[in-house]
Parts: structure tokens; C-alpha cells; sequence
């Protein structure tokens, strides 16, 4: 009788032993994910984009392992909103954050990718910009992030984040002054934190998501004076749109706010091959700093079950039609660089890239998907995950960008479908309001305005239509409590001027 049941016991603690290590097993399949995010990257602003002009030698030798996105865009190209949306998968209408706006609030915050990847067992961590404040729900905060009590870091295991812009001297950032020393320039100690990270995390039993927000290649320009000799008395080719006679086809709207009006100034001719130069070299340590992350994955021998992103939060005019800045929703200012690798993927060693329409908000749901968690039905973006299996394939039809910050005058919404893009600005206190419509295809510098052109009634239509369907999701979807509603008057193209300016004068 003692025999059986020792004989009982022992297969008890089998099985149980045996469950257990299936759970491990279980976790241990699961990915790694480390998402990289930089701050006023263009899109083309890259080697592996065509430009042979730039030294991004570790960022192409990323996009040579994995996917290569060509058409991505940031659905808010300013950082705030960006952020927000990456985090939570959710269009700027419906998170209810932006600068003028509000913060992002608690309970919308527990519907991001960090929060739930660590509800399922994920260690998290974060470093660099977060970009946002997170405050409870039902606040009416403003959207100030430049304090550390409006950071979420208890919601992360691993925290190197700062409040506000952070700043490129190392030092000067509170959580990040351990790497000082070594690395005075932020963007070499955001690699190092980076490094940390994966090492603490190699002997865990938990898989990782680690988010590194690189603050270049962002204003103040202070690049690291390490790298002064990349790109020194060089110059450089100007794009085709470059310079202000390349607005004069543009609305007098979109020249209101400071992406004309002030930003614009550092990219005159006189200015332009040190600006860019400077601009670049931001970027060249970015570029170092991921070098670090890959060569620490191999030494580690984690880099095939690793997914890595990379992106960035908004694009940046380097004065393509004489703006300087990004906020607007043309090319230069929203699109953006996308990069995936997943080691797992059939693409994965092939350097495929991928025409499919995407945007930010895809990327919570995507991650999502990488890790096996479900995706909530708040989200608005789709997973990109059925891309890296053929990447010629397609998973959306059409794209919103939301342009609701700043002057009045220089707020619009636009949408991308297809090879077009649509764009409607509806202030008209001394001017009219103005469509546009672009063929990216033949057209991607965006000096043809086709509305009004014979020929292109049928794609103006179409996406008139585009456009009318996405502001009836805005009127059923967004924040009540940051104004938001108030746009679904103000972008109908129904709507007379003298119906909405009311609402402008009630703002101020």
C-alpha cells in the first residue's frame, strides 16, 4: 500500500512537473519583440529607402532580414498623437490626445500594447520618449507629459524613460544618468540601456517587449560630436519639390502655421547642406545605436526568436515646398519608415518589401498578434502580420490622416486610398476652402493638384466618398471630452464656412 502510493505521488509530481515545464515551454515560444521608434525621421531618410546619401548601414542590414514597408503613414504626424496611437491603436479622434487637446486618459491606456502585453506574462520595458501624459479617467487635465508623476512607469517592470523632450546630453535625463559616463550623447546610452535590458531578461523565464523611443533625430540639433567627420563638407542633392516656389500650387491654409512660417527658415539654400548634414548625423547615431541591440541579440543567441520593429512618429519636411517641421499631411510629413523582422516569419533573411498601405495605428495590433494576445475591438489599426508571409498582399483599403493641431487655418483631413491622396482644408475666413487631390503614383512630389482636371472626376469621387465615410466614423467614435465632435462639423465638406466659425472663435 506505501509502495502505491509513493508510486501514486511520484506520478502526480510528474504531471505536475510536466505541466509546469509545458507553461515554461509555452512562454519561452513566445517572441521576444523590441519595437525601435525615432522622432521627425522622413521616410526616406534611409539607405535601404534608395537614398544613397545616408549612412544607415545597421538599419538596411534590419530591412535586408525582414520587410520593408513603402507606403506607411503616421495617421497624426506630430508626437504626441503619433505616440498615442502607436501605443493604443487607436485613431487621434477616438484616444482624445494631442497637444491643444488633452492627455491620454488611465482607462484608454490599459488598452495599449505595453499594458496587455504585461497582463499576458510579458516583461516590459520602455526607454527614451514617451511623448504623453497618462492621467485618470474623467480628468480634465491639460495635456502637459513634462512631469514624472504623469508618467505611467509603474505600468512598465523596467523603466529609462523621461518626461517632456528629454535631452540629447545623457546627463541631464534622470533615469538614464547610470550611462552618462560612457555615453554622453543620449542616443549611444538609449543603446546601452537597451543592452541591459537584454541581458537581464537572458536567464528569465518571461518573454520580453522592449520599447526604445530614440529622441533624434528631433530639434534642438545636437548631434553627437563622435560621428562630426560622417558627414563633414558634404553636400547634398535637393529634393524635386524643394523650396518655396514649390508651394505656390499649395492652399494658402497649409502655409499658415510655423512648418512655413518659421520652421521652414533652417532649410533655405544657404542653410541646407549643414542642416541636413546635422540631421543626418542624428540619424548616424540612432543607426550605431541599433547596431548595439542586433550585435547584443547574437551574442546573447536570442535573435531568432526576437521580432524587431522599427519606425518613426512622424516624418519631416528638411524644406520640401519650403516647409520646414512636419504636423502636415503631405508626403514629406506623414509618411514614414517601417521596418519588420520576425526571425520566424517565411520572409524572414529575404529583404522583401511590401507596397501595402499601413499605419500607426496598426502597430498595437500587430504586436499584439506577434504575441499571441487578442487584439481588443477598440482598436482601430489592423495586424500586419499576414504581410510578412506575402508581402504583396493587402490589408486595408484606404488610410486617415488627421491634421487638428495648430492654426485653425492649417487643420485638415486627409485620406489615402489606393494611389491617391485626397486632402480637404475647411477654413475659409479669407479664403475658400480648398480640396486636393494627388496621383502618388505618377505624382509622388505632389505638384499636380487634380481636382478640377478632366479626366480625374471618377478618383475625386471616389475618394470624396473615402473621405465622407471615415468623418462618419470620427462623428460616431471620438472623445467627447477633448473637442473632438466639434470637428465633425468643421471637416464636413457639407458644412458652409459660416456654420463652423463659430466653433473656431468659441475655441479661443
Amino acid at each position: 500500500m506505501k509502495m502505491t502510493n509513493n508510486i501514486f505521488l511520484f506520478c502526480i509530481l510528474l504531471m505536475v512537473s510536466g505541466s509546469m515545464a509545458g507553461c515554461k515551454g509555452s512562454g519561452d515560444d513566445r517572441p521576444n519583440i523590441i519595437f525601435l521608434l525615432t522622432d521627425d525621421q522622413r521616410f526616406d531618410a534611409l539607405g535601404c529607402m534608395g537614398n544613397s546619401e545616408i549612412l544607415t548601414p545597421r538599419i538596411d542590414e534590419l530591412a535586408s532580414r525582414g520587410v520593408l514597408f513603402t507606403n506607411y503613414y503616421n495617421t497624426t504626424a506630430i508626437c504626441m498623437a503619433s505616440r498615442a496611437t502607436i501605443m493604443t491603436g487607436m485613431y487621434e479622434f477616438k484616444s482624445g490626445c494631442n497637444f491643444q487637446h488633452g492627455p491620454l486618459t488611465q482607462d484608454k491606456f490599459e488598452s495599449s500594447y505595453p499594458v496587455l502585453l504585461q497582463k499576458a506574462g510579458y516583461r516590459t520595458g520602455f526607454a527614451g520618449k514617451l511623448g504623453f501624459a497618462v492621467v485618470p479617467a474623467g480628468s480634465d487635465a491639460n495635456s502637459s507629459y513634462h512631469s514624472n508623476d504623469r508618467m505611467p512607469m509603474e505600468q512598465f517592470d523596467w523603466w529609462r524613460g523621461w518626461p517632456g523632450q528629454g535631452y540629447y546630453e545623457t546627463a541631464k535625463n534622470e533615469f538614464m544618468l547610470e550611462y552618462a559616463e560612457d555615453f554622453p550623447h543620449v542616443s549611444g546610452a538609449l543603446g546601452a540601456a537597451a543592452v541591459d535590458f537584454l541581458r537581464q531578461s537572458k536567464d528569465g523565464e518571461q518573454p520580453f517587449c522592449l520599447s526604445v523611443s530614440f529622441k533624434a533625430p528631433h530639434n534642438p540639433v545636437r548631434p553627437d560630436p563622435e560621428y562630426d567627420q560622417v558627414y563633414a563638407d558634404k553636400s547634398f542633392t535637393k529634393p524635386c519639390n524643394y523650396g518655396v516656389e514649390s508651394s505656390d500650387h499649395l492652399p494658402e491654409q497649409s502655409k499658415t502655421d510655423r512648418q512655413f512660417t518659421r520652421l521652414g527658415k533652417r532649410w533655405y539654400p544657404d542653410k541646407y547642406d549643414e542642416s541636413l548634414a546635422d540631421y543626418y548625423q542624428l540619424i548616424y547615431g540612432v543607426d550605431v545605436a541599433v547596431g548595439m541591440i542586433l550585435d547584443e541579440l547574437e551574442e546573447l543567441d536570442m535573435e531568432k526568436n526576437t521580432i524587431i520593429i522599427f519606425t518613426t512618429d512622424n516624418g519631416y519636411f528638411c524644406g520640401s515646398h519650403g516647409f520646414g517641421g512636419k504636423v502636415l499631411p503631405y508626403e514629406e510629413g506623414s509618411r514614414a519608415p517601417l521596418i519588420i523582422y520576425d526571425p520566424r516569419s517565411e520572409t524572414a533573411g529575404k529583404g522583401e518589401r511590401s507596397a501595402a498601405l499601413s499605419g500607426n495605428i496598426d502597430m498595437a495590433p500587430t504586436i499584439l498578434e506577434m504575441a499571441g494576445v487578442e487584439v481588443p475591438a477598440v482598436m482601430n489599426g489592423v495586424s500586419l502580420t499576414p504581410l510578412l508571409m506575402d508581402p504583396d498582399q493587402t490589408v486595408k483599403e484606404d488610410q486617415l490622416i488627421i491634421q487638428a493641431w495648430g492654426e485653425a487655418a492649417a487643420q485638415c483631413m486627409t485620406v489615402v486610398r489606393g494611389h491617391y491622396k485626397y486632402l480637404y482644408w475647411y477654413y475659409g475666413e479669407g479664403m475658400e476652402p480648398v480640396e486636393e487631390l494627388y496621383d502618388l503614383e505618377d505624382d509622388c512630389a505632389e505638384m499636380k493638384n487634380l481636382v478640377g482636371i478632366e479626366g480625374e472626376e471618377g478618383p475625386l469621387t471616389e475618394m470624396r466618398a473615402a473621405y465622407d465615410r471615415y468623418l462618419e466614423q470620427w462623428k460616431q467614435e471620438c472623445d467627447e471630452q477633448h473637442r473632438y465632435s466639434e470637428y465633425g462639423q468643421l471637416f464636413d465638406r457639407e458644412v458652409p464656412w459660416d456654420q463652423k466659425a463659430y466653433l473656431i472663435r468659441k475655441s479661443k
